[in-house]
């Protein structure tokens, strides 16, 4: 599909650099957020939180397109960023009981929506054929963000607990507000044309490659969530300290840093993505079902097999974007937003899902689903038009 695109290096340069900052920031607080549920509501079974808040994003990213057309990318932007620092402000001066748990969920949407518009940005910036590596760079740096985020976090924690996390979330976070107010210039209200939600959908059934995309996008997400909520508490529970999980989860998130680059270079130029979608697809699935097997207390195991489910994620996430971001442009928010609901629509299952599985069986069990659930992914990676 022909579409009209620009290259602009310098914005593509600014916004990575941002992205560093934006990975740290969300990071800093994802791994600790389900042990501030579970503190501040007094229950294990925290994926309700995550329900509520990725219910709110989803309706959201679904009439984004419209909020786009009206207000423009940038000034969207800058609107979730300062309600990011109000919210954090917020939570620095008051308890966590339930009215922390609301602004908790708060910071969870406006951070998505800032993520949803960074991207929607960079793809104005952004060209066809650049895609892998453009995409690669962007990840690769706001992975870098990422691969600090735990360890950094969990000390903090482990000495000024909570206050400690928000005071350090409200320094970056009115530091990225700060780049993107004074550096960025206000991004454009573009868009192809006026569609309804029905229209969008409509759209994407049309366009096979997208839907299946679509598919894979979604259990990368809802591998994600299922990791972010239940595998701190997961380890906790085998006896495992929260020093020794910031040590695992950083060790856990290199292969984000090393690998992501290389392989959207490589999409680019050599294999395109189908092909290594179906090796990182096998491998995040039978990486997830050892954790069923594994009762070890060792750094260094869990370190491994989380590291190895890392690998398989990093490469489908790149992958996913390279593939995605090679049929549409920037005007196609509609379709950006749509693909974006995979996240917000992954945590709600997820939430759904892994909450009757506990309540039937263990937190050990949500990891033979999660398999499951990877592995069903092959089935649209085979059914992908492979972008060489």
């Amino acid at each position: 599909m022909l579409h009209h695109e620009k290259l602009n290096l310098k914005k593509i340069r600014i916004i990575s650099a941002v992205s560093l900052l934006v990975g740290l920031s969300e990071a800093f607080f994802l791994y600790i957020m389900s042990s501030f549920f579970k503190l501040a509501s007094g229950t294990e079974n925290v994926g309700v939180f995550y329900l509520i808040a990725y219910g709110v994003i989803l309706i959201i990213f679904l009439n984004l397109h419209k909020i786009v057309r009206k207000f423009g990318k940038s000034d969207v932007l800058v609107f979730s960023l300062v309600s990011k620092v109000a919210i954090i402000t917020g939570l620095l001066f008051l308890p966590s009981g339930y009215l922390g748990i609301t602004l908790v969920i708060l910071y969870l949407i406006f951070g998505n929506l800032e993520w949803v518009m960074l991207d929607i940005i960079l793809e104005s910036y952004s060209i066809d054929n650049m895609s892998g590596r453009i995409r690669g760079t962007f990840l690769t740096i706001m992975n870098l963000g990422f691969l600090l985020g735990p360890f950094l976090s969990i000390e903090i924690f482990s000495k000024f607990q909570y206050f400690g996390v928000f005071l350090i979330l409200l320094i970056i976070n009115t530091a990225v507000l700060f780049i993107e107010t004074n550096i960025m210039e206000r991004a454009g209200k573009n868009l192809r044309s006026d569609l309804s939600l029905v229209s969008i959908f409509r759209k994407i059934a049309k366009r096979e490659n997208i839907l299946h995309i679509y598919l894979i996008s979604f259990t990368l997400e809802f591998f994600y969530a299922v990791m972010v909520i239940y595998a701190p508490i997961y380890l906790i529970d085998l006896g495992i300290s929260w020093k020794e999980i910031g040590i695992i989860f950083t060790i856990m998130l290199v292969p984000f840093v090393l690998f992501q680059y290389p392989v959207g270079m490589l999409a680019d130029k050599k294999l395109g993505e189908k092909e290594m979608l179906v090796g990182a697809v096998f491998l995040m699935g039978i990486s997830t079902l050892a954790v069923y097997f594994i009762n070890s207390k060792s750094i260094l195991v869990w370190s491994a097999v989380f590291f190895l489910t890392r690998v398989g994620a990093s490469l489908i996430e790149i992958l996913r974007d390279s593939y995605f971001y090679k049929r549409i442009d920037a005007s196609d928010v509609d379709l950006i937003n749509i693909f974006r609901t995979a996240r917000p629509g992954a945590y709600i299952v997820a939430s759904i899902v892994s909450a009757l599985v506990i309540f039937f069986f263990s937190i050990k069990a949500v990891f033979v689903l999660l398999a499951i659930t990877v592995f069903l992914a092959l089935y649209p990676v085979f059914r992908l038009k492979d972008s060489k």
